[in-house]
């Protein structure tokens, strides 16, 4: 199979059918071998209705219901879990992302010999203060902090070689550094494309101010997992050893300057009374519990690798 496109969505009933017929043509002209799976995170509207029907018309259509919604990382790993296509391209499911920049991009993929394209929506047509201010701000950190030179980290259009998305795990809110996880992983052959943005023409934006705000914060927690996720007790084993060992070294000093008051009969004092007792006991709780964190937290990782955050209801012609 060419290619498998991936869209998560919720409550988008009024895009669902005219986003079909759009990539439909394309893939047709070209003569694609495709597959187009819809993920509905927990919609409240008729959107997996319309799914069904769409899907009736056309067996390529492939549909995954979650029980509730579980958010946008949880909706893409599905997709990504069940795509058989040698190239993956995901896209928003509110028409805001042009079908018509797919050939280009699985080209890319193929022709270019690159491992993952990201979308840059250079010219946008969302609110200037609520979504472009913050997100120009947040993808300048993303920059920063990851070393990937991407303009727009949060675009939906993104393509992928197979074996990339094979390869990662998407949970939680990580779907803002796919790119990221990509490279950690090895694949560093990443390039971006310049992408028509649309703008929205049916319904209201699923996400707030908040969306920037938890991405600054994923991107803290990336930052750490790219370095200690698979290996946490180098992080927390080694500042929990270093913390244990201030505080034996502490325990020692007032074990010794005891010994020295009691031979030299300097009038001594209790060792509870010295501030250093705490400070030393303090340190060694601290290093023990951190080590303890280093040592969970490599179990966790043995054991909960391959754990699904999400729950489906029903699946259409997989």
């Amino acid at each position: 199979m060419d290619i498998s496109l991936v869209i998560p969505l919720l409550n988008e009933e009024e895009s669902l059918q005219e986003l079909h017929d759009w990539i439909a043509k394309v893939m047709q002209s070209k003569q694609y071998k495709y597959e187009i799976i819809f993920i509905d995170d927990g919609s409240t509207d008729t959107s997996w209705k319309v799914i069904e029907t769409i899907s009736t018309s056309n067996k390529a259509v492939k549909g995954i219901r979650f029980q509730k919604n579980f958010g946008k990382s949880q909706a893409l790993d599905a997709g990504f879990d069940m795509a058989q296509g040698n190239v993956v391209i995901t896209m928003d499911a509110d028409l805001q992302d042009n079908p018509d920049e797919i050939p280009a991009l699985h080209d890319l993929i193929i022709k270019g010999g690159y491992d993952l394209i990201s979308g840059w929506k250079k010219k946008r047509y969302d609110n200037v203060i609520t979504k472009n201010i913050p997100s120009k701000l947040f993808n300048a950190a993303a920059r920063k902090t990851s070393g990937l030179k991407l303009h727009d980290f949060n675009c939906g259009l993104k393509a992928y070689k197979k074996e990339v998305i094979k390869s990662i795990k998407v949970s939680g809110e990580m779907h803002r550094y796919i790119p990221v996880l990509a490279k950690n992983e090895g694949f560093t052959k990443i390039g971006e494309k310049i992408v028509q943005h649309q703008a929205r023409k049916y319904g209201e934006t699923k996400f707030g101010i908040d969306r920037f705000i938890n991405g600054f914060l994923d991107l803290i927690t990336i930052s750490f997992l790219s370095k200690f996720g698979k290996r946490p007790m180098h992080f927390f084993g080694l500042l929990g050893s270093l913390m244990f060992l201030f505080g034996v070294t502490s325990a020692f000093y007032i074990g010794v300057l005891k010994i020295y008051r009691l031979s030299t009969k300097v009038k001594t004092i209790l060792v509870t009374d010295n501030p250093w007792f705490f400070i030393a006991l303090t340190a060694m709780i601290l290093g023990t519990l951190l080590f303890l964190a280093g040592f969970i937290g490599e179990l966790i990782i043995k054991t909960k690798s391959h754990e699904k955050h999400y729950s489906i209801r029903e699946k259409l012609n997989f």
